[in-house]
């Protein structure tokens, strides 16, 4: 079994870091963008730049949630927490690049302001993890909770003629609801109801200025 340096894992993290914050040509996924076969009808400019808009901050949601799950795998006291947080980043992985891609399609590109949200995310993905692995699952949980709430809103404001920004979304709330479930099986405590607050206040911050930079 092969022995890795601190040096090693700290090559790991910073690649990971890199590779979330620095969009390929084409990021691969796992599973194929849902509706990447559906013709859409054309999108005024004014609704392009909506959706765009309204994508980018998705966009930025998964970049926080990469960093989120970085952060929490570092701290977390038990190997099975560990491994649950990894392979649910993996999965988050798949909606940065249907994001990313359905923002090229938009003639859009990700918020310039995803280095301070991941920097932001990892630091309290980290803390969380440090407070126990039950309460590092709330935090999961109820984060999961609160994207899948703007995803439907997001859902609920798209143009109606935009069907493949639709079952983009749509997949990824069941993804997100689906990641919220294990957190919740696997022992996650309800977070104080202050936290939730100033979990929601720092969403409305990140959603209102990553939908326009």
């Amino acid at each position: 079994m092969q022995n890795f340096s601190v040096i090693d894992y700290i090559v790991a993290e910073v690649d990971l870091a890199v590779r979330t914050l620095l969009p390929p040509k084409q990021r691969e996924s796992k599973r194929s963008q849902p509706g990447h076969d559906i013709i859409t009808e054309p999108l005024s400019i004014a609704q392009k730049k909506h959706v765009a808009g309204l994508m980018r901050v998705n966009h930025s949601g998964e970049v926080c949630a990469q960093a989120l799950y970085q952060g929490q795998a570092l701290t977390a006291q038990l190997s099975h927490i560990k491994a649950q947080m990894a392979e649910s980043a993996a999965e988050e992985i798949d909606h940065l690049a249907w994001c990313e891609s359905r923002l090229r399609e938009l003639d859009s590109q990700p918020s310039l302001l995803n280095p301070l949200w991941y920097i932001g995310s990892l630091t309290i993905g980290a803390l969380a993890g440090l407070a126990g692995d039950r309460f590092s699952l709330g935090f999961v949980a109820e984060t999961e909770r609160q994207v899948s709430a703007h995803l439907q809103k997001h859902l609920r404001n798209l143009p109606a003629s935009d069907k493949k920004s639709q079952v983009i979304l749509e997949q990824m709330h069941e993804d997100e609801m689906h990641h919220a479930d294990v957190a919740k099986q696997a022992g996650a405590i309800e977070l104080p109801s202050i936290i939730q607050k100033i979990m929601q206040g720092v969403s409305k911050i990140m959603t209102k200025t990553s939908y326009h930079i």
